[in-house]
């Protein structure tokens, strides 16, 4: 990990949000959806190169009392393998054990070999009581 990447709790724009999302493997969003989605974040932790180019990010969504989400895990593939990943689950994850009641339910959908990771800060796999479902619109 380098020293000189800044951390901020700021919602990125929509704009650089798809572009980190792509350049991490996972699909783009409807600019207009973003902008909605990434306002109404619980928290948001966000990391920027000496460019102020969003490198990596990390958000928790959800209700703010019983139910959270982990989403949008992502670190540009620039800076993949530096411990970003376990930086960003770390400051999500301390905001949770400050924040989240207690009997809080905490989510994530995670792609695999990401679920490792995951693992790491305590989640398990819900199959075969539950399996996670969606739809898309």
């Amino acid at each position: 990990m380098t020293n000189d990447i800044e951390i901020s709790h700021r919602a990125p724009d929509p704009e650089e949000y798809n572009v980190l999302r792509v350049k991490a493997g996972l699909s783009p969003k409807d600019l207009a959806g973003a902008k909605i989605g990434l306002q109404n974040s619980i928290f948001v932790m966000t990391l920027r190169n000496p460019d102020q180019q969003l490198v990596g990010m990390g958000r928790v969504i959800g209700d703010g009392g019983c139910f959270y989400q982990v989403v949008d895990i992502a670190v540009d593939p620039d800076y993949q393998g530096k411990g970003y990943g376990k930086m960003i689950m770390t400051e999500l994850m301390n905001y949770l054990d400050t924040n989240a009641p207690k009997d809080s339910y905490v989510s994530l959908i995670a792609d695999v070999p990401a679920d490792g990771l995951y693992k790491q800060y305590g989640f398990e796999y819900t199959a075969p009581k539950s399996v996670g479902m969606f739809k898309r619109y």
